[in-house]
């Protein structure tokens, strides 16, 4: 059984429920029955898939789901749009999930070759740190990234070479928090994350897909040498 149907609490089927309809999402674009041409229409057929889906995680008569698209917040440095956002509300208090969402296609929607290849990259890291922004400033409880692309040296590259690359996407790849500042486009880039993430790619068709949510990093303790036993004379 899948954790959106089996688990005890309404939050961790929400959350599940945001990874089963990915899954789902995942499969039929990467089959066709999806056509997704830019980053607009991955927004808007992810989140037909993920209505569907909120409405079995909905299991006490407490308990009810609702899917927003493009909600405008307030944050400390203005106002933005979260992609998604799932709010849930149940006896144990609210629920708010964000979800952003980025697409890259090699070929753009006008049908031309698209570029800015750097500028993805580090779009991705940008929205890591909205996420984690709507989590410290009580705007949503969890965060959640979702990312697809038809551009395999994103996933599996042969070399890492250039700057952009400071924004490693490649599978496998875990960052354990910290400040980017190298400049992409010819734009100064201020990002500082303070959870962990490590990219896992799954292929379907011709796009890759990836789910990424934070965690906290644990801080490494020192050993404690005062306690060491004192070596034998």
């Amino acid at each position: 059984m899948t954790p959106f149907i089996t688990d005890t609490s309404f939050d961790s089927r929400l959350r599940s429920a945001i990874s089963a309809a990915w899954a789902v999402f995942a499969r039929k674009v990467g089959s066709t029955l999806i056509p997704i041409n830019k980053e607009a229409s991955m927004q808007l057929q992810y989140a037909y898939v993920l209505k569907q889906l909120l409405p079995l995680a909905v299991q006490y008569p407490d308990e009810s789901a609702e899917l927003e698209l493009e909600p405008g917040v307030r944050m400390a440095a203005g106002s933005n749009n979260i992609d998604l956002l799932v709010h849930g509300t149940s006896s144990a208090g609210v629920t708010k999930i964000a979800v952003e969402m980025k697409c890259y296609r090699k070929l753009a929607a006008s049908g031309g070759t698209r570029g800015a290849h750097d500028i993805f990259m580090k779009d991705v890291y940008e929205d890591l740190q909205i996420l984690e922004q709507y989590v410290t400033q009580g705007i949503a409880s969890r965060g959640v990234a979702l990312v697809m692309n038809d551009l395999e040296r994103f996933v599996n590259p042969t070399v890492k070479f250039g700057k952009c690359w400071t924004y490693d996407t490649s599978q496998g790849h875990t960052f354990e928090g910290g400040h980017f500042t190298v400049p992409i486009g010819g734009k100064p880039v201020s990002i500082e994350l303070a959870r962990s993430y490590t990219f896992n790619w799954e292929k379907f068709g011709q796009f890759w897909f990836c789910e990424l949510e934070g965690t906290v990093v644990q801080p490494i303790i020192p050993p404690d040498l005062s306690r060491q036993a004192a070596p034998v004379r």
